[in-house]
């Protein structure tokens, strides 16, 4: 979808890292894995591994005054925050525990949960409020402390989890720099990666009971989830790039969600995209869910590599399953 309205830019990126870093040799002495069976399937060498200390509101608060400072803003001109995580802190929500801790006195706040597919869902609802001239300065944060959901003891899944969170700051203005986007959902499929809720009976009085249950670990049936991958991608971002008026050799730079090697080379194969163009840095972070793909713009920034007036696009796709693409053009 395109809209002809109010204008939004992308004006700063930011991101922050937990301290310790679990490597694959680490891991190899806790299940039966090794450094090259991990890297070999995945692409991934290390991950960041939040303690005791650490919490989702910390490092999405951290990402977002980085963002906020690279803008060139101070956090009481943040009208909107959207935090996009699927492991909050409080299940009543994280982001204003956000807001209070950067200061965004003025900012509305709330949560917005689409997992690995949540930080384009984030930047795609945040233009909705911009073009609608509801909000001028909305920003996003993608933030997941994945490894308190992970079972250590299972090999298919540990090794591919890791912490993070990025942020972006969205502003209105006279030119539209969010060029298309798509959003997809196909809950049939909801079984195929999951972190869900066991529910344990609670009597409580006569014949009533209640739920006293928790959450499991995180599942994942791999195989499902990278055709699955590998076929809606590189879809959505010919659609997103076709309502754009533009092919994929129009695209400076493609950042994909963070989930596997094998599934961006697929990817870049099936758009005929040069890999110089691909963005790839999950063998330092691994999977981190909706910190992937603005950890990975905020270093690509960072680094000189992306400069104002280039075409980035990006895609999520995970648990829901859900998938969506944008495409936005950096800068003022």
């Amino acid at each position: 979808m395109t809209n002809g309205g109010a204008g939004v830019a992308f004006v700063g990126s930011g991101s922050a890292q937990v301290k310790t870093v679990l490597s694959n040799e680490m891991l190899s002495r806790m299940v039966d894995t090794s450094d090259e069976w991990i890297s070999t399937r995945t692409g991934i060498r290390q991950r960041h591994v939040a303690n005791g200390d650490e919490s989702l509101a910390s490092l999405a608060a951290q990402a977002a005054e980085s963002a906020i400072a690279a803008a060139n803003m101070t956090p009481d001109a943040i009208d909107l925050i959207i935090l996009a995580t699927s492991t909050p802190d409080d299940l009543f929500g994280t982001a204003c525990q956000v807001q209070a801790a950067i200061g965004a006195t003025k900012a509305v706040a709330f949560d917005l949960t689409a997992a690995c597919s949540g930080f384009v869902f984030g930047v795609v609802t945040a233009a909705q409020f911009i073009r609608t001239g509801a909000y001028e300065n909305v920003l996003v944060i993608g933030a997941d402390l994945l490894s308190r959901w992970v079972d250590w003891d299972d090999r298919t899944t540990c090794v591919l989890f890791g912490d993070g969170a990025g942020a972006v700051v969205m502003q209105a203005c006279d030119r539209d720099r969010l060029l298309g986007f798509e959003m997809h959902s196909n809950g049939t499929m909801n079984g195929c990666l999951n972190l869900a809720y066991t529910p344990n009976s609670l009597p409580l009085v006569d014949d009533i009971a209640s739920q006293k249950g928790s959450f499991t670990a995180i599942t994942m049936n791999g195989r499902e989830v990278y055709r699955f991958a590998v076929s809606r991608v590189p879809e959505v971002l010919g659609k997103t790039l076709f309502h754009a008026g533009l092919s994929a050799s129009d695209i400076d730079w493609l950042i994909l969600h963070q989930a596997n090697q094998r599934i961006l080379d697929a990817v870049a194969k099936r758009l005929k995209l040069p890999a110089d163009r691909m963005v790839s840095n999950m063998a330092k972070h691994g999977n981190t869910s909706a910190a992937s793909i603005p950890i990975a713009l905020d270093e690509w920034v960072r680094s000189g590599k992306v400069q104002p007036g280039h075409k980035i696009a990006m895609s999520g796709f995970g648990a829901g399953l859900t998938w969506g693409a944008a495409l936005l053009e950096w800068g003022l």
